[in-house]
């Protein structure tokens, strides 16, 4: 095999023993598996072990990426592939990807792959999480991390195209797994970047914040199509915004407002939140009207209250 026509998958993993087996397993068609592992304190080593001999390990960093772009550098194949620990590669997915790296255009350094998200048992389809694109594969020396925010994507230098079929994620398996990790890794983080972007403390954005998420997630993005699990990632991210909201009250120190208009000024927020509630409500309901006349007279009633 040239090194042309050869795939190496990268994986960085921390404490990751319920999941790496069937991680590695899933990418056991690649030429090399390289895992990098995190100080790992459970049974990740040796699970890896088991795969692969290309093992480094690296001190575990909340920047995520800082160890991706290493175990990058340490691949030896024309085309990389990202994966993480709790993804497989779907055989659909892996068939694709044997034919890409052999027949992929010249000028094409990367490749886009929808991912589905399995959260609470559950693939959810809608409210932003699918198609869900990840940019994980791409050329050697044409893509890396930034290593600037934990949710950011490979930047690749050259012409990017899209792949058909998707990796399988294990997304959130529990409450407490998603509190934990909106506590300690994507909060911070995003709060961070927000003020580092220039945001402009604002109080108001207590109750903006989670009201607009949970409105895009649950109505724009059409949540309500996954049912309870649907209601309930809607507002659950809409706490996320909350919690953000709230470490960058922190990081200004706990600011005291004492503004004697805050109670008014609560009211009228709360009063807009219910108006475009109630308009994402008769929008949705008025598309799934199958009546004509019925819809025209919803049309009407949204534009009255709007």
């Amino acid at each position: 095999m040239s090194k042309k026509d050869k795939l190496s998958v990268v994986v960085s993993v921390f404490n990751g023993e319920k999941v790496l087996d069937g991680c590695l397993e899933s990418a056991s068609f690649a030429s090399e598996i390289i895992v990098i592992n995190n100080t790992s304190t459970d049974e990740t080593l040796k699970i890896a072990k088991k795969h692969t001999d290309k093992i480094f390990t690296k001190s575990n960093n909340l920047m995520l990426n800082i160890n991706k772009n290493f175990g990058f550098s340490k691949a030896t194949g024309e085309w990389i592939f990202c994966l993480d620990a709790d993804e497989r590669i779907s055989p659909e997915l892996a068939e694709e990807l044997k034919f890409q790296v052999k027949n992929v255009q010249e000028d094409v350094n990367g490749f886009w792959i929808p991912r589905k998200n399995i959260i609470f048992g559950k693939w959810i389809e809608y409210a932003g999480w699918y198609p869900d694109y990840q940019l994980r594969l791409f050329r050697k020396g044409k893509g890396k991390f930034p290593e600037e925010h934990v949710h950011e994507a490979i930047k690749i230098n050259g012409k990017v195209e899209y792949l058909r079929n998707a990796i399988v994620h294990n997304n959130y398996e529990s409450i407490t797994q998603f509190l934990s990790k909106l506590t300690y890794i994507y909060g911070p983080n995003e709060a961070e970047q927000l003020i580092k972007n220039g945001y402009v403390f604002n109080w108001r954005d207590s109750i903006r914040f989670p009201v607009k998420e949970f409105l895009s997630r649950y109505f724009a993005r059409e949540g309500y199509k996954d049912g309870f699990h649907g209601l309930m990632l809607s507002v659950l991210m809409g706490f996320y915004h909350f919690i953000v909201f709230s470490y960058i009250w922190e990081k200004q120190k706990f600011k005291q407002i004492n503004d004697k208009a805050m109670l008014v000024e609560t009211e009228k927020e709360i009063i807009k939140s219910s108006k475009d509630i109630f308009y994402w409500f008769s929008r949705e309901k008025t598309k799934l009207t199958k009546n004509p006349l019925l819809r025209i007279i919803r049309r009407i009633k949204i534009k009255a209250r709007t």
